[in-house]
């Protein structure tokens, strides 16, 4: 769906690792011969195994992991994840089979306020008891409105995770302070990928350890970074089924990347029971979340432009989306924050 065909977890890494900036280039040319002979996805990630098709690194880039040339199709754009340049598939699992997107509504004047106690207390001390912190940011529309995701292994390891988080010494010492920054904190879609493949392209909890590869900036960084991420919210009138999956993957899909909106993840509600009551999340609805990067504001806006001159999308792809939703979409413009790891 969002994500094609992810490196193979007993791949060795070794395979192109120290190739060198040759030999990096001559598996550039190999890579252009191919993404212009219209040889299917498939073939080109038997060239390079470990790319992603749908995410994108700046061409002649370099991914720090593997030497590999980006040839602005494959990767992940120049800090997408991290300080620096990475090929998705690289890690051995996505993130994460069971997801929170939390709005918050706070009180005028503490969104900062709350993002330094955040970024400072409760990212590494939520991932210690078994969550994965997928991103915080502020939302470009809304003063008062922070925003965030956060991932975990299953419901069962939410409730778990939670509990030791909510019950434990670094809560209970910084909970007065959070909360009264906050109106409220309730608007929360609990979610899950739409297939294996289609999670945030971090490591899960699965692998903990691997978030200090991604380079995660330290405790105190303020310097936030000048890209967006974007989430679009569609209503659905039932729960996500394959025929709109296809729907989506064919047609809603190819436009986005073909106007600089590449999905980065895919998700739908978890209608799984709430294992930790004590955090309400919304129910009785039906949405199919999808998340995109842009390097820019000005990035975000020229996709916009291109969106809205493309025919495909005015004449044929958004009449027939349309047909699927209750209500217009929902989206959502991120600024991630400084210790944001989406970024």
């Amino acid at each position: 769906m969002c994500v094609r065909d992810p490196w193979t977890p007993n791949r060795p890494r070794g395979v192109e690792v120290g190739i060198g900036a040759t030999g990096a280039r001559d598996r550039l040319t190999d890579l252009r011969k191919t993404a212009t002979s219209g040889t299917s996805m498939r073939n080109r990630q038997a060239l390079h195994p470990h790319v992603n098709a749908t995410l994108r690194l700046g061409q002649g880039n370099l991914c720090r992991k593997c030497n590999a040339v980006a040839d602005g199709w494959d990767g992940i754009d120049d800090g997408a994840v991290g300080a620096g340049l990475y090929c998705a598939p690289m890690l051995t699992d996505l993130c994460c089979p069971v997801l929170e997107l939390r709005q918050y509504t706070l009180h005028p004047g503490q969104r900062d306020v709350l993002i330094r106690l955040f970024d400072r207390e409760f990212v590494e001390t939520q991932e210690a008891v078994g969550m994965r912190v997928v991103g915080q940011f502020r939302d470009m529309d809304d003063p008062d409105r922070f925003v965030w995701v956060r991932g975990f292994r299953d419901m069962a390891a939410r409730a778990e995770a939670l509990a030791a988080f909510y019950g434990g010494p670094v809560w209970a010492r910084h909970r007065d302070a959070a909360n009264a920054t906050m109106i409220d904190s309730d608007d929360v879609l609990l979610l899950r990928p739409v297939d294996d493949r289609s999670g945030f392209p971090l490591p899960g909890v699965a692998n903990p350890g691997a978030a200090a590869e991604l380079d995660r900036p330290p405790v105190h960084a303020t310097a936030a970074p000048t890209s967006l991420v974007a989430a679009t919210v569609y209503d659905m009138d039932g729960p996500v089924d394959d025929e709109f999956v296809r729907f989506f993957d064919q047609s809603v899909r190819p436009v986005m990347v073909d106007t600089g909106a590449a999905p980065l993840a895919c998700l739908q509600t978890e209608t799984s029971q709430n294992t930790f009551p004590a955090l309400p999340v919304r129910t009785g609805e039906n949405v199919f979340v999808w998340f995109s990067r842009f390097t820019s504001l000005d990035q975000y806006r020229d996709h916009l432009a291109r969106l809205a001159q493309s025919t495909e999308w005015t004449e044929a792809v958004l009449p027939e989306l349309s047909k699927y939703l209750t209500a217009r979409p929902t989206r959502l413009r991120l600024a991630p924050t400084a210790r944001s790891l989406l970024r």
